[in-house]
């Protein structure tokens, strides 16, 4: 679970922060007249705060799992991180608040 977290937080400082914009699915392969046509910054903050709250809500699973000894806390988080992380992730970067 841990690994998982590690693997968004670091996919979220790439996308967010290192500009590495064509880890977003779909983008790198658009033509360069129809990219222009997204905030592509704005896309990436909001791809980059969605992995920083699928990481802390896996992190923080993990740490109840341990503290109550309750393994099956983990499944659960990590299972809430992706029904509520991925369509928030769809939805918003897909709003018409990111086309120019």
């Amino acid at each position: 679970m841990i690994i998982t977290a590690v693997i968004y937080i670091v996919l979220g400082i790439l996308i967010k922060y290192k500009k590495m914009y064509w880890l977003i699915a779909g983008y790198n392969t658009m033509p360069k007249k129809e990219k222009q046509k997204y905030n592509i910054e704005g896309i990436a903050n909001v791809f980059g705060n969605v992995m920083f709250g699928m990481a802390l809500i896996l992190i923080l699973g993990y740490l109840v799992a341990k503290w109550t000894r309750n393994p099956e806390i983990e499944n659960y988080t990590f299972w809430v991180s992706i029904i509520i992380g991925v369509p928030y992730l769809l939805i918003t970067s897909n709003s018409k608040k990111y086309k120019i």
